[in-house]
Parts: structure tokens; sequence; C-alpha cells
């Protein structure tokens, strides 16, 4: 019970923190999203080396290198996580907080669709209604918009390819993390080394608070990634597939409440239909897996 305990406060620290960051990447600026992206690589990479060699993680994440398919996914894993991170930075700086939190409220549906196109996996019936309820809201939040919510749906799709990597590699949080920054790194390090050398590097230009600001990145990165490893090991799926939702409820509140941006009605009503869609999605997954559950014990009183 205290594990149980423990593990839920650390899901929910994990995905508070995610949740907050719309507070974090505008104290980079005026540095681009690109240059904030290379930095938090970099950084990144650099915090994971020292996790790895704490945990003693050194040897997990040679074996993964010497595995040619498990490396290739987690390559791929690297390069659309970079994506997802750069998107969503660039979202964040450009007053599009409330579309940010569209996208990861999305990426539950995103998912169990890829898994269909990808994996040929089949859906059930409250699935494809809560699939298609979501479709519609995108179509909503289009005509609000005057334009596809391109924001959302890149870092839905980012983010749900990554996953899907993640699942078939089937690495762990923290070994997968550490190889994937550093596949990225060198490309990294290298922009920022052209920045330096051509003047348009933003840190060390803003005073020196600004410049190691740049190195708490991967901290940052980091802290919610081992808060998370650490709650996946302690309560059942379920309650994790629950907390997700925390992060885009707190970047939803925080782009209406504290950065004021407009929600239309025709925008309520697309993200309505979008929390309804959830709604189902959940409870079928819920009293799907208490109907798994049951037959399995049923089994094995037999």
């Amino acid at each position: 019970m205290q594990e149980s305990r423990r593990g839920f406060l650390f899901g929910v620290a994990a995905y508070s923190l995610w949740g907050a960051f719309p507070l974090y990447w505008p104290l980079l600026e005026p540095a681009g999203a690109v240059e904030i992206l290379a930095h938090r690589v970099m950084w990144s990479a650099v915090t994971m080396a020292l996790v790895m060699v704490a945990l003693r993680q050194t040897s997990a994440v040679m074996a993964v290198v010497r595995d040619r398919r498990r490396f290739r996914l987690l390559a791929f894993a690297a390069v659309v996580i970079s994506v997802n991170w750069a998107a969503y930075i660039w979202g964040v700086n450009n007053g599009r907080v409330v579309e940010t939190s569209l996208g990861y409220f999305i990426n539950p549906l995103v998912t169990v669709l890829m898994g269909v196109l990808v994996l040929g996996e089949r859906l059930r019936q409250l699935q494809w209604v809560a699939v298609g309820i979501g479709t519609l809201a995108v179509v909503v939040l289009t005509v609000d918009y005057g334009r596809l919510p391109y924001v959302a749906l890149v870092l839905a799709f980012t983010f749900g390819s990554y996953g899907l990597a993640k699942k078939q590699a089937g690495v762990d949080a923290v070994v997968s993390l550490t190889v994937e920054t550093a596949v990225i790194a060198p490309v990294a390090g290298a922009y920022v080394a052209w920045l330096v050398l051509t003047g348009s590097s933003s840190m060390g230009s803003e005073g020196l608070g600004h410049a190691l600001l740049f190195t708490t990145t991967g901290v940052v990165t980091a802290i919610p990634l081992l808060c998370f490893g650490a709650a996946a090991i302690r309560v059942p799926l379920v309650v994790l597939g629950l907390l997700q939702y925390l992060a885009p409820v707190i970047q939803f509140a925080l782009g209406v409440l504290l950065f004021h941006e407009a929600m239309p009605p025709g925008r309520w009503i697309g993200f309505g239909l979008v929390w309804v869609a959830l709604m189902i999605f959940t409870v079928e997954a819920v009293n799907h897996r208490r109907r798994q559950l049951r037959l399995v014990a049923e089994a094995s009183a037999c």
C-alpha cells in the first residue's frame, strides 16, 4: 500500500512537471525554438550520461547499442521526439499553449489509431466511437481556427510514433533516453557551435543567469522522466493512463487562465468533443481491463 501511494505521488509529480513546462520555455527567450531544442538535447545527453553512471546502467546502454534492431528503433524515436520537442517549444513560445495541450489530449486516440494502421490491431466498438468523436473535434477546431491545428497534430503524431517505437524496442526508460539523446547530441552540438561561430548564439549574450538557465534543460528533462519511471513500477497501467491527462489539463489551464489565449465558442465545442471522446475511451479501457482480470481470476479458480 505504501509503495502504491509513493508510486501515485511520483506519477503526479512527473505529469505535473510536464504540464508546467509552458512556464519554463519562455524563460529561455530570446533564443528560438531550434536553439532551445539543441541545448535541451545537449544538456539532456550530459545529464543522462551522469544518471546512467550513477544507476550503473552502462552495460545496459552498450547492449542496446550493439543490438541493431533496437538501436534503429531508438534512433527513429530520437528523431521524432526531437520534432515533438521543437514543435512544443515553438508552440509555447508563440502563444499556442492551448493548442499544445490539445496535442496531448488527442494523443491517446492517435496512439490507438496508429496501433490499427501500423500493428494491425483491432479496436473495440467504443474505441472506434471515441476515435470518431475525436476526429469530429479536429474538424470543428479546424473550422474555428481557420486552419488545421497543425501544432497539436504534429505533437500527437510524433509522440504517438515515439511511443510506438519505444514499445517495439522494449528498453528501460533511462537507458532509452540515454541512447536517444546520444544519437541526436552530435547534430545539436554542431548547430550550437555554428551559432557561436556566426555570433548568432543567445547563450551568453543575455547574461550569466540566462546562460546558466540553458544548462538546466537537461535536468528539467530528466527529473520528470525519473519520476515517471518510479511510478511505472509501483502503480497499475490504468492509474498511469488516467494520470497522463494531468499534463494537458495543466497546460490548458495555463493557456486560458494565465496566458489569456482566446477561447471562442467554436473552440470550446471542439475541446468539449475531445473530452467526451477521452471519457468514452478511458471508461471503456477501465471496464475492459476489469473484464480481463475477472476472466483470468475465473480461469485460475477452475
